[in-house]
């Protein structure tokens, strides 16, 4: 077997601790992990305490260096270069490189992004896809270029997804699909024998960063359209509703086809499962709920402490774009 290859790992989200604890154990023999740029600590929670992000408290008690630029400066760009690294890989680390950066691994700056591209490219691809009722998502790698996900694709690692699998479900699907994704790919990269082809950019599709606004639904639409919404967008921004005075966190919802009846957004009972509403075409069941300053319940057990008599009118709201054939403009 050839040297290993000195891998450098870019990225700040949970989403690469899999990868990483791959590369920690030795890459199987391909890579040895020399490096990691990641984001700086930063406040987080209700205390806003200083915290490491996920791949900094990974590297904790590792002999692994880490650097945290708050910026890919120059100084940055020499820290990189002192690891002589044969190839860089990115994983969700939120920073565009500029072209010295990419240009400083032998064999090139790689990325791996969360959707089977052309599909998707932007911040949101997971939800995004869940969120549009796909069934099949994936891991692509590829090289990077400046312009957004758009450099030529070595490879895809395929993950099924179901029609109850949450967003936070599949990136977990995802983060599990990256191992055997670049641990049949660094070989071939070693040998020279990897093989990146252009996407056909006329299929792109682009999403965007999500936030609080796009949690909500629209009743007119179609039970199947809201459910996928519902689980796509948790456990963020997450959908919420009002029921009454209170506002209702959606943690999974299905739909019933072939049945229906009722102003979308009336609510005609429950099941065993969850919380009946009529749509614009079927029944929207939503199977998970939550009040504010409450736990995530099963819509049975929420429906017994807070229940939600037939009849009762949940407001529509317009529900905004998620994905687009052109950029989204910030």
């Amino acid at each position: 077997m050839a040297d290993p290859l000195r891998l450098v790992f870019m990225g700040s989200d949970p989403i690469a601790l899999e990868l990483l604890d791959w590369l920690g154990a030795g890459a199987g023999g391909h890579a040895s992990l020399v490096g990691i740029f990641t984001g700086p600590d930063r406040p987080q929670g209700r205390g806003q305490s200083v915290k490491p992000n996920a791949v900094k408290a990974w590297s904790i008690g590792r002999s692994v260096p880490v650097h945290q630029p708050e910026k890919l400066d120059p100084s940055a760009r020499e820290a990189l270069g002192a690891l002589k690294p044969d190839v860089v890989l990115v994983v969700a680390y939120g920073h565009i490189l500029s072209d010295s950066v990419i240009a400083v691994p032998r064999l090139g700056t790689l990325n791996l992004h969360a959707s089977i591209l052309p599909g998707h490219r932007g911040a949101s691809p997971i939800q995004t896809s869940v969120a549009l009722g796909e069934r099949e998502t994936g891991m692509t790698l590829m090289r990077i270029v400046r312009e957004l996900d758009a450099g030529p694709v070595a490879d895809v690692e395929r993950v099924p997804v179901g029609s109850c699998d949450t967003a936070a479900d599949v990136e977990k699907a995802l983060a599990r699909a990256c191992v055997p994704l670049v641990e049949r790919s660094l070989p071939r990269l070693a040998s020279g024998s990897c093989v990146f082809r252009e996407q056909d950019h006329a299929r792109a599709t682009f999403c965007r960063r999500l936030s609080k606004a796009d949690g909500v639904l629209d009743f007119a639409a179609p039970a199947a359209v809201l459910a996928a919404r519902v689980n796509g967008l948790h456990p963020w921004p997450s959908v919420t509703v009002s029921l009454g005075d209170a506002q209702v966190r959606l943690g999974l919802a299905d739909a019933l086809e072939g049945q229906g009846g009722g102003l979308p957004g009336t609510v005609l009972g429950s099941d065993a499962m969850g919380l009946l509403v009529a749509t614009g075409s079927g029944i929207l069941r939503i199977r998970r709920m939550q009040r504010s300053g409450g736990r995530m319940l099963e819509a049975p057990e929420f429906l017994r402490g807070h229940p939600v008599g037939a009849g009762t009118l949940i407001p529509s709201l317009p529900m905004p774009a998620l994905s687009s054939p052109t950029p989204f403009r910030r």
